[in-house]
């Protein structure tokens, strides 16, 4: 549910807005509900003060009527209040002066604060701003400006806004400062171009927003601007050059905005109904219509349901819904998997997604589930979902906020039957709680429970305590401990971890050690092994050498992981090294060598016909890659891989991160992977085809197409869908899914069939 937005923009011949008059240098100090981390206010009639130290005090402006929202910035307040201003470069040289000007004005009425800029281009004709699609992650891949707010000035979390010239926009939390595009509130911004480079407005409502109690307000605030066509990165605050990426995130090194006055907190309560009709059909393998499937053989249905939120405080908020689904979500991209373990697909849908971070626990912020064996205790896909079937959610609830120095959060919700995959109805549950502590670090529980257990019998728990701890500038230390109780399963359900990560400019090193029994098994959660004990090393230099032309950046990293099992026999051994060339253009050249042990307890079967024996097997490989700076037409990660292969050797081509820009508002996404593979138990050759096609409207109108193709699955599958949000919050969707078998003789056979209309509608209270 998206958080509520009043009315911000005046009408156009609106008479321009006046800042209240300004009270004596120095009076604002005393007025502050608390402390701040930096220099005093400002001395009027400057808008920003600076310490040695590198921190800043921003004053907002108080306005006496709403804003013109138009991104002109045409009215008098521009010109007769000072901007805040003097970005410092992050890359490519550290401290230095941002070689392209940037200006920005907070600002306030008693509805909403006001983030306003002006961004001087020396070249215009080389602007990159080609993404207009709201909420599309290459947006980072432009030029543009974002900026973060701590509205409880906790210095460890808050929310960020990022924009381009063209209007592209997206939003996010960050909650220790790790950042998650998982989060939407509702925001007005509009952007303009002037001779010698562009305008934005944005007025963000303090409906949207969570703040401390009281009128007067102490924020923290960082604003971060890219030029992408020269691979410049800029802040307001400076951070250091290895984070210029994720620096912004950082709030313990944010800035401070005072002077703000909030409205008092209403307790706002939202409903958003919606309706749906869908038309589908599934077919049997044999080609027959299944009719006692849900949704069944070209069966049209229709359902309603509904979404609420109720602010219990200004910073407790309760969600409940009611016949929850969840149509509009785009499909999967699929994977082919060559190893026996299970594969990791990520959250899409928004219900699970806002204020996810709050449910991470043992410092997964950074999970890698490519190769990182750290257990999860909640995963949301565990609910909803099963065997690639929907399973229907009846109703959940869930509350979220903050109370004081804690961070609460609980999940409840109750799943329906599923035919298909023979789910049964189950209730599932998730109860976190984290108390900051020290300047960067935090102290957590979390409990997840599911009644009955995946079998469809007894029940099934996990608990555990967590820390997470952050010293100096770069130094942090993850570590939990956690067990599950499961109905049928005993001892050697412990599960422990402990991470050391020290995060310098030109060194960084890491070690950790993980222990899982082989009985953990939260079924809320989400394992990609058990019965080990891992040991795991990772050294790296990346140096900044100034002698060498277009090279902004190199980069040797070298790590070794050691499994074995809770019996001490050797399961595994990775030893990888790579060595990197970063260049001032953003492209990227790589060469990596991987060094592999492993032990096949079992045969397995890793495609039709062939399966890899029991045994101990040995095999290593190398890669040679170039990534395509993200500013280029063309552009993405083209990879060649070579080497052996359990017994064998395997050769893998591929295209990742792949994007066409035709225009500002159409662009394609082509990936692909195929892998050679030729073992003792045979050869065969996977085959993984995709591309997304994406034509933008306007920034509230898009229609995409993913279109697949997997021999392993033997799949052919497009998800084409038109979404519009025809008003602040509230959403059409029109969506067309169908999936085929590739072995069917002529034209491929059809799987199943849907073809959706959905819409919804937000009402605030």
């Amino acid at each position: 549910m998206l958080a509520v937005c009043a009315a911000t923009a005046a009408h156009a011949g609106q008479a321009a807005p006046a800042s209240a008059p300004t009270s004596p240098a120095g009076a604002l100090s005393t007025e502050l509900p608390f402390a701040i981390e930096g220099p005093p206010p400002p001395v009027l009639p400057e808008r920003i003060a600076r310490d040695d130290a590198g921190r800043a005090t921003i004053r907002a402006i108080r306005l006496s009527e709403p804003l013109r929202v138009d991104g002109r910035l045409d009215e008098t307040v521009y010109e007769r209040e000072r901007a805040v201003s003097g970005f410092i470069q992050t890359e490519p040289i550290e401290g230095g002066e941002a070689t392209e000007k940037t200006e920005l004005w907070i600002l306030f009425d008693r509805d909403n604060v006001y983030v306003a800029f002006r961004v001087f281009e020396s070249q215009p004709e080389r602007r990159v701003a080609n993404i207009m699609q709201k909420d599309n992650g290459l947006l980072f891949q432009n030029d543009g400006v974002m900026f973060v707010l701590d509205p409880f000035y906790d210095r460890r979390n808050g929310v960020g806004f990022m924009l381009n010239a063209i209007g592209g926009r997206t939003d996010g939390q960050v909650t220790d400062e790790r950042w998650s595009r998982d989060w939407n509130t509702i925001w007005d911004v509009r952007t303009a171009d002037f001779d010698g480079g562009w305008t934005a407005e944005v007025a963000l409502p303090f409906k949207s927003m969570r703040y401390r109690p009281g009128t007067a307000q102490v924020w923290g605030f960082n604003a971060r601007r890219i030029d992408r066509w020269k691979n410049e990165y800029s802040h307001l605050v400076p951070v250091e050059r290895q984070e210029a990426g994720n620096g912004v995130y950082r709030m313990s090194r944010a800035g401070s905005i005072v002077g703000i006055e909030a409205p008092p907190g209403s307790k706002n309560l939202e409903f958003k109904p919606y309706a749906i009709s869908n038309a589908s059909t599934i077919r049997t393998p044999n080609g027959s219509n299944v009719s006692n499937a849900p949704n069944g053989s070209n069966d049209l249905t229709a359902d309603v349901g509904l979404d609420a939120k109720y602010g219990i405080t200004q910073n407790l908020t309760a969600d409940f819904t009611v016949n929850t689904d969840f149509a509009q979500v785009e499909a999967d991209e699929q994977q082919v998997n060559l190893t026996r373990f299970s594969l990791f697909f990520p959250e899409k849908r928004e219900f699970f997604l806002e204020n996810a971070g709050l449910f991470t626990f043992g410092g997964d912020g950074g999970f890698n589930p490519a190769r990182n064996d750290m257990p999860l205790l909640f995963y949301s896909r565990r609910i909803g979902l099963n065997a690639g079937q929907v399973v229907p959610i009846d109703a959940g609830a869930r509350l979220t906020g903050r109370l004081g120095r804690y961070s609460v959060g609980m999940v409840d919700i109750h799943t329906d039957r599923e035919r298909i995959s023979g789910t049964h109805p189950a209730n599932f549950s998730a109860v976190r709680i984290k108390r900051d502590v020290l300047g960067r670090s935090s102290i957590g529980l979390i409990a997840t429970g599911r009644s009955p257990a995946q079998g469809g019998a007894g029940s099934n728990a996990a608990y555990g305590v967590d820390g997470n701890f952050g010293f100096f500038t770069n130094l942090t230390i993850d570590t939990f401990w956690a067990r599950t109780a499961t109905d049928g399963l005993s001892g050697s359900d412990r599960s422990y971890r402990t991470q050391v990560n020290y995060n310098g400019q030109t060194y960084g090193l890491q070690a950790e050690r993980l222990v899982i029994g082989e009985h953990f098994n939260p079924e809320v959660g989400f394992v990609r092994r058990t019965d080990i004990r891992k040991n795991f090393a990772q050294g790296r230099y990346s140096p900044y050498p100034r002698s060498l032309g277009p090279v902004r950046r190199l980069a040797f990293t070298g790590s070794i992981g050691y499994f074995e099992n809770a019996a001490g026999r050797r399961e595994a051994r990775d030893l990888d090294g790579d060595f990197s060339i970063d260049f001032d253009t953003a492209d990227r050249l790589s060469v990596g060598y991987s060094s592999s042990y492993e032990f096949v307890p079992r045969p397995f079967r890793i495609a039709t016909g062939v399966t890899v024996p029991t045994g101990g097997y040995d095999y290593g490989s190398t890669t040679v890659a170039f990534q395509a700076g993200q500013q280029r037409k063309f552009n993405g990660r083209l990879a060649l891989e070579r080497g052996s292969f359990y017994d064998g050797t395997k050769t893998t081509t591929s295209l990742s991160t792949g994007r066409a820009t035709l225009t500002p508002q159409i662009s394609v996404e082509p990936t692909f992977s195929v892998n050679d593979v030729d073992l003792p138990g045979g050869s065969f050759r996977t085959t993984l085809i995709g591309s997304r096609v994406t034509y933008t409207m306007t920034p509230f109108m898009f229609t995409s197409a993913l279109l697949q193709y997997n021999s392993d699955a033997r799949n052919l599958s497009a998800n084409v869908r038109l979404r519009w949000e025809y008003r602040p919050g509230s959403e059409l969707f029109v969506v067309y899914n169908e999936e085929r078998d590739t072995l069917a003789r002529g034209v491929p056979d059809l799987r199943n069939r849907t073809f959706i209309v959905k819409v919804n509608r937000l009402l605030r209270f």
